[in-house]
């Protein structure tokens, strides 16, 4: 039954995603926020399709914690479904995207016509200046910023390096990192066609204010982020692995990339 379920959900979020796309093309020529409605719709009817077809149920926990206004979000990413939850939790959000992504038919279009920032991985320095550089924009219109610090999708209770994009957008945009942790992996796991049932849950953490130092703040950020999203694991009857290195700035892969509307998605992959 479980495989069953499995594969008729994946047919209804490849249906869901190509109709919905293709009959909101017309949405393309209207304002962004037209476009982040459409966005919005989906990721609505794709979490009915988990509860409807899956038995996985949504639980967001901490809503009263995001603050007016805009905000970096650092969220723990272990799923695909990582990448579709925030445009309905936050509807106007800016993702990070690898430039690729923007090429591929549908997703791409509302993607580049949603503002998201679009960053060449591989430019290193370039890529960072950009990064920085796009999302003051973006800020400065009160728009939150989305990245997942770890920079693929990791398995639940699982740990790898933060990488020095997020410490770079802390230290520059002035405003408050909003930590975000989620067992989504158990459900939906990552490189699986599989879809368990159980609860996704997603916690949005206390803020973290601006202005401390960059070692202290991946510190803290990483300190909170992991156990938090530990014990969400842990919660939901997961197993979690021995702690990893504590944080140490790394030399590469500045940014995180995001996954298309695919269920194996060939990012969001390595995402």
């Amino acid at each position: 039954m479980l495989y069953i379920r499995s594969i008729v959900f994946n047919i209804y979020l490849y249906l869901l995603t190509v109709l919905l796309a293709g009959l909101g093309l017309p949405v393309l020529l209207l304002p962004r926020r037209a476009v982040a409605g459409v966005l919005r719709l989906w990721a609505r009817l794709v979490n009915l399709g988990l509860r409807v077809i899956c038995n996985i149920r949504v639980e967001i926990r901490g809503r009263d914690r995001l603050p007016d206004g805009a905000s970096l979000i650092a969220a723990k990413h272990q799923s695909m479904w990582d990448t579709i939850v925030f445009f309905d939790l936050l509807p106007d959000i800016v993702y990070v995207l690898k430039k690729e992504l923007a090429y591929i038919p549908l997703y791409g279009w509302f993607a580049v016509r949603a503002g998201m920032i679009r960053v060449d991985r591989d430019a290193h320095a370039k890529a960072l200046r950009h990064l920085v550089k796009q999302a003051k924009t973006k800020a400065a219109d009160g728009r939150s910023i989305l990245i997942f610090p770890e920079g693929t999708r990791v398995a639940p209770g699982e740990h790898i390096g933060y990488k020095p994009g997020i410490a770079a957008l802390y230290s520059q945009l002035d405003i408050p990192c909003v930590p975000v942790a989620v067992n989504s992996g158990l459900c939906w796991p990552r490189r699986q066609f599989l879809r368990r049932p159980g609860t996704i849950i997603l916690e949005i953490l206390p803020p973290i204010p601006p202005g401390l130092k960059r070692r202290d703040f991946m510190r803290r950020l990483e300190t909170e982020l992991e156990e938090a999203s530990n014990a969400l694991v842990l919660e939901a009857g997961g197993t979690v692995a021995a702690s990893g290195a504590p944080y140490a700035p790394a030399a590469r892969e500045l940014v995180h990339d995001t996954a298309p509307p695919d269920p194996q998605p060939a990012s969001a992959t390595r995402k």
